[in-house]
């Protein structure tokens, strides 16, 4: 085991003895883990069946369907170029597969409707030059489902989502990913091909303790879905990035939306969720978001709790592994529950909005109770003061008006409505009317209100 001294030692200890646990019980050849917290790598640690061969955070594994989650970040970057809009159909800017219809954000999401897999044979033990054309990634059945109407998760999907980067960017899928995700953020140990120091890739027999090499092949067409190799030290980079966002790749808007739920879950998965290119789950009270991955002779998974700022990584040189996402969520949650975040000291806004301060306080939804706050750059959020319901946080548009960022209010247009005299008449907020008293002033509230007004039970 080795550590950083970056944890308190009890805290090691329990995540050295998870990391023990996972490698004995699930019988992986070797195992390597890191912990991220606070934006920089504070734990690492590994196991391995080998005397003297014990891999460490600079040891490449393969990491299979995380490199979706690369893919979609490509994927935003042209989005925020301009160069397309998430709603475009395939079609506009990759002609020709015959799916084109399906939108870049059903393809981002697994909604698109196509097979979870190319046709035989099976893709991952087979030399991507056995699929040298769309048509034989996607076969002559491809479309399973409508488009849009179900989550369903799909390898040839993300394949037309790397051709697309290349057929919009102009250079190859992995020559993008390496100039403008990869150097940005000096992941220099992750690449399409292995590096040394590397892990090799094996089987373990499911019934004795022996096992054998697995192939390790190019992916060709298919590498946007599962090509990449890397190691536990670049994903905590990654990690972090997903978290914050660096805007010489993604702004942290662009990786919140990648983080955002896009599409409601297949039944009997629980609390799963997918956002665009990004798993995400809840797990002890956690909202997890990351990806996991796995290819012949490898098992990856990184995780990472946004509030909590802690990601987990954990790779594995084993076809089978029991688990490895449960394992990377209890080393993000032995950090979380043993060193909660130190939030960070409370500080003034750099200035006052003295017509935006007038804004804040209690208002009300008919007879609801809600308050709106002021925050930073403008911005103001609204929560309701009993109980549950409906909240959201805005963010200040051009016009003056705001923006719902999250919540039932997220993409609904919030503005003041003012007298001519310019006094505040009330919030208008997707038509729904906040005023400073219930059901009042009068000229605000459609339908008017009783001109006898409020009464007891008396009168």
């Amino acid at each position: 085991m080795t550590s950083l001294e970056e944890l308190l030692p009890g805290t090691q200890r329990a995540l050295s003895r998870r990391v023990a646990l996972a490698q004995a019980e699930g019988r992986a050849p070797s195992l390597v883990a890191a912990v991220a917290r606070e934006g920089r790598m504070v734990w690492t640690g590994s196991r391995s069946c080998g005397d003297g061969h014990v891999p460490d955070t600079d040891t490449q594994y393969r990491i299979g369907s995380i490199t979706k989650t690369f893919t979609a970040v490509l994927v935003l970057r042209l989005r925020d170029e301009g160069l397309f809009a998430l709603d475009d159909p395939l079609e506009k800017h990759l002609p020709g597969t015959g799916v084109g219809g399906v939108t870049v954000a059903q393809l981002l999401n697994h909604s698109a409707g196509l097979a979870a897999e190319s046709p035989a044979p099976w893709w991952e033990r087979t030399p991507g030059a056995v699929r040298p054309g769309l048509a034989d990634v996607l076969g002559e059945g491809p479309v399973l489902h409508p488009a849009g109407r179900r989550h369903h998760y799909s390898n040839p999907g993300y394949t037309l989502l790397g051709s697309l980067v290349e057929a919009v960017r102009g250079v190859s899928w992995e020559e993008a990913l390496r100039r403008e995700v990869l150097e940005p953020l000096s992941m220099t140990r992750t690449s399409a091909r292995p590096v040394a120091p590397y892990a090799e890739g094996w089987a373990v027999h499911p019934w004795a303790d022996v096992m054998m090499p697995e192939p390790m092949e190019d992916l060709g067409l298919m590498a946007p879905a599962g090509q990449l190799w890397s190691t536990a030290a670049d994903l905590c980079r990654f990690a972090v990035f997903l978290a914050e966002g660096d805007e010489r790749v993604l702004s942290a808007a662009s990786v919140e939306e990648l983080r955002t739920p896009a599409v409601a879950p297949e039944p009997g998965q629980g609390d799963a969720g997918y956002g665009l290119g990004v798993q995400l789950a809840r797990q002890k009270g956690r909202d997890l978001a990351g990806h996991t991955g796995s290819l012949p002779g490898f098992v990856a998974c990184l995780w990472m709790s946004v509030e909590d700022d802690v990601a987990a990584v954990v790779l594995a040189n084993a076809t089978s592994f029991p688990g490895i996402g449960a394992v990377a969520a209890d080393l993000v949650a032995i950090v979380a529950e043993a060193e909660p975040r130190i939030p960070e000291s409370w500080r003034p806004l750099p200035e006052v909005d003295r017509t935006l301060l007038a804004l804040t306080g209690p208002w009300y939804w008919g007879t609801q109770a809600v308050a709106v706050k002021l925050t930073a750059e403008r911005g103001l959020e609204l929560h309701p003061l009993r109980g549950g319901g409906r909240g959201s946080r805005f963010v200040v548009r051009a016009d003056g008006e705001w923006t719902g960022l999250d919540g039932y209010y997220a993409g609904e247009v919030l503005r003041v409505v003012r007298r001519p005299d310019g006094s505040v008449s009330h919030l208008d907020l997707g038509s729904f009317v906040f005023t400073r008293e219930p059901y009042g002033p009068v000229d605000a509230i459609p339908g008017g209100v009783d001109k006898e007004g409020w009464r007891g039970l008396g009168e």
